[in-house]
C-alpha cells in the first residue's frame, strides 16, 4: 500500500455520511464478473444504512486522500437478514456464535497491494472485539463466515484469464462448504428484473 492509503474502521451512526459513497463503489465493482451487477443507488443506500442500524457491525474503508475506493462489511449472523440465518439453523448452527464477514468491494487499481488481507485482518479482529467486551452482548463466536456467488466455468461473461479468489480464501483458513447454500436475488446485467443467484459459504472455526 502506498502512504496516501488510509484504512479505517466505522460503525453505527459513523457511517452515515458515507453511504452515497459506498453506494457507487459496490455498483461499480460488483459490475464487474461475477457478480455482473445492475445496480440501483437508491437500494444501495437502504441496504448499506442497515449496517449504521445493526448491532455489531463494522465497515472497513480505504481512502486515498479523501477519496473512498473499497469498503468491507461485517457483522454477527444474529443480525443478517433470514436467507443469510437460515441455512445455518437449518445445518444445526448457533447463528449466535457465528460472525458474518459481508461483501468486499476494491477498485481494479488499487488490487494486488495486500488490501483484501487487511480487510479480514480487521474485520476478525472486530469480532474479537466484540467477543471480548460483555458489554456488546455478542460473542463468543466458533466460526467466521461469508458467502460467494457460484458461475459455471463456462459462463460466457467470464472475462479471459479470471482467477476466482478461492484459493486466497483457502490460504485464510476458510474452507468451501457446499452444503451450506443459500440465494440471493439480484437484477443482472442483461435482466429486465432481479432472479435469484446461488451462492456458498465458507466457513473458518475461530
Amino acid at each position: 500500500m502506498t502512504d496516501d492509503l488510509h484504512i479505517t474502521r466505522l460503525s453505527g451512526s459513523a457511517l452515515e455520511g458515507v453511504i452515497a459513497d459506498l453506494a457507487q463503489l459496490r455498483i461499480r465493482v460488483f459490475r464487474d464478473y461475477p457478480y455482473l451487477y445492475d445496480g440501483d443507488a437508491d437500494y444501495e443506500a437502504k441496504y448499506l444504512a442497515t449496517y449504521a442500524r445493526a448491532r455489531g457491525g463494522v465497515v472497513v474503508l480505504v481512502r486515498d486522500g479523501g477519496r473512498i475506493v473499497g469498503a468491507s462489511t461485517a457483522l454477527p449472523l444474529t443480525e443478517e437478514t433470514d436467507e443469510v440465518r437460515a441455512p445455518f439453523i437449518t445445518a444445526g448452527y448457533d447463528p449466535a456464535r457465528v460472525f458474518y464477514l459481508g461483501e468486499s468491494v476494491l477498485l481494479p487499481e488499487y488490487r494486488g497491494r495486500g488490501i483484501g488481507v487487511r480487510f479480514f485482518d480487521e474485520r476478525e479482529a472486530h469480532a474479537r472485539g466484540l467477543a471480548a467486551d460483555p458489554a456488546s452482548g455478542f460473542g463468543p463466536f466458533d466460526w467466521l463466515t461469508f458467502c460467494a456467488v457460484e458461475r459455471a466455468a463456462d459462463h460466457p461473461r467470464r472475462p479471459p484469464g479470471y482467477q476466482p479468489l478461492d484459493r486466497f480464501w483457502a490460504h485464510r483458513g476458510y474452507t468451501r462448504q457446499p452444503a451450506l447454500r443459500t440465494e440471493f436475488s439480484w437484477r443482472e446485467l442483461g435482466e429486465t428484473e432481479e432472479s435469484p443467484k446461488p451462492m456458498v459459504f465458507w466457513l473458518k472455526a475461530v
